[in-house]
């Protein structure tokens, strides 16, 4: 039965949604136990919704707060190194459902990769105009281990994953509005300033919001800004406008002034809490509250550039690519023959921040194809994919290469998953495209038909290659679901999920 392109439309991200949001939100109260970093966050959310600030909290608090004993917090502050609008998202799932379970404290980043995969379709369906290629993007997104791990444990990088695709798709949106703009007649030499650009304020608030998650953002929010203005002189050249690089010269302090403050506002506003009330860490630095604030930043600032602790699943950002050494956030072994493990004699749970191999090195080498065509100005409509994903996973990778030094752990490749996974699904949809015959001059009919006959061929080739790579990645990503969900499997299952020497 074929479904009219209207109706897929709306029932296959509907669809790929359902299917995210069992992957994610069943069993999401296992385990019963602070995860990793969960440890900081969720108790930190939980002093945030009750004092307005991250309170501390004595030694043997994990135990004391899995076991039902939530108030035992202080209020005394925390010293935190994290903006707290991470911890406010986590603070709504335990407002709604109550502490005393870790669907309570984990709802909200499920919550929030839920949506990550219908917000994925729709950017790399804009991106190709296909449905198709909307589906791999989307679908491989709904069944990676990264992307489900993180939405099941109570960290901080889902939720800036989910912020920063969002303001890209707003530039997105923006970019479909501007282009007419331009057209208009009356501009003049360099074409018209645009002051109504609802979209890049939208984006602006969606990388104020992610910078007030993790000061990474800042990274986003600087390259989205280069990337409008670049954006906005192609648009402008396009359309043949005299002066095109002047007009953009001029549009572009009114782009910042659409993009910026409006981050400045809601990263400032998601410090209410410490700044309405007296007891929050270095409060009391200053008389002047955002200058006790600044100070505070400062403070915290230092902290992240000197941080070069050792911990075993640190993984420097050069090995990402590769995927040398995942991140391990629980694991459990109980003894052979436990009664717990069920139906094995001898088992082990993970949730670890382990993609799926075959789409995260399948996405690099589509980084790789969209960059050459790119620099060889081929691929049509592909290269404007390209941009936009080359851009992404820049301003989410190369910023960590700056601080070789640092401790820092596989799993913040979450922010950069979405855009590799586009990058594969648009180079998919290049791959599969049907082909024009290569004709020599004045070719005879018989020439004609054989050409046409060898296109068909090599197209039918490339979409079954491209169609074999989507089986594949989706058969690897459901045999390795059991290393992001933290459900019991046999051990020497587990030991044929470990590829690499560095995933033990």
């Amino acid at each position: 039965m074929r479904i009219a392109p209207r109706t897929a439309a709306w029932i296959v991200p509907l669809v790929l949604t359902l299917v995210a949001a069992l992957l994610r939100f069943i069993g999401l109260g296992h385990p019963h136990t602070l995860v990793f970093d969960e440890t900081y966050y969720v108790k930190d959310a939980w002093t945030l919704l009750h004092l307005g600030y991250e309170g501390s909290w004595p030694d043997d608090a994990d135990a004391l707060f899995t076991g039902g004993d939530t108030d035992v917090y202080q209020t005394s502050p925390a010293y935190v190194v994290h903006p707290p609008l991470g911890k406010w998202l986590i603070a709504l799932g335990m407002a709604l459902f109550g502490a005393d379970s870790g669907f309570g404290w984990r709802f909200s980043a499920a919550l929030f990769g839920t949506l990550l995969v219908p917000l994925v379709y729709a950017i790399a369906r804009r991106l190709s105009g296909s449905v198709a290629v909307g589906t791999i993007a989307g679908g491989l997104l709904a069944i990676d281990g990264l992307a489900i791990a993180l939405s099941r444990v109570a960290l901080l990088d889902g939720f800036l994953a989910f912020l920063i695709a969002l303001a890209f798709w707003f530039v997105l949106r923006d970019s479909d509005r501007t282009a007419p703009a331009i057209m208009r007649p009356g501009g003049g030499t360099g074409g018209p300033v645009l002051w109504r650009r609802p979209w890049i304020v939208a984006a602006g608030a969606a990388l104020g919001a992610a910078t007030a998650v993790k000061w990474s953002g800042i990274y986003t929010l600087a390259g989205v800004g280069i990337l409008l203005v670049l954006l906005d002189l192609a648009a402008r050249r396009r359309a043949g406008v005299a002066g095109a690089l002047a007009g953009a010269v001029r549009q572009a302090p009114v782009t910042f002034l659409q993009l910026v403050p409006i981050a400045v506002v809601v990263y400032l506003l998601s410090w209410t809490g410490w700044l309405l009330t007296t007891g929050g860490y270095d409060r009391g630095s200053d008389p002047n509250p955002l200058i006790a604030l600044w100070n505070y930043h400062l403070s915290m600032y230092g902290f992240h550039v000197g941080l070069a602790t050792s911990h075993p699943y640190a993984s420097p950002a050069w090995q990402w690519p590769l995927l040398l050494r995942p991140t391990a956030m629980w694991l459990a072994r109980p003894d052979a023959g436990a009664a717990w493990c069920g139906w094995s004699e001898d088992c082990i749970g993970v949730i670890g921040s382990h993609p799926n191999p075959i789409t995260w090195y399948g996405g690099w080498a589509a980084v790789v194809l969209l960059g050459v065509l790119l620099a060889r100005r081929r691929g049509g409509a592909v290269r404007f994919g390209a941009v936009i994903v080359l851009t992404g996973l820049l301003l989410t990778y190369v910023p960590w290469l700056l601080y070789p030094a640092r401790t820092i752990f596989q799993f913040y490749t979450v922010t950069m998953l979405p855009f590799l996974v586009i990058a594969l699904a648009l180079a998919l949809g290049y791959l599969g495209r049907p082909r024009e015959p290569v004709l020599l001059p004045a070719p005879s009919h018989a020439e004609i038909r054989y050409a046409a006959r060898a296109a068909e061929t090599q197209t039918r080739a490339w979409r079954m290659f491209a169609i074999g790579v989507v089986v594949v990645a989706v058969l690897v990503g459901i045999f390795f679901l059991p290393l992001s969900t933290g459900f019991l499997e046999p051990y020497d299952l587990w030991r044929d999920h470990m590829w690499l020497p560095g995933w033990i």
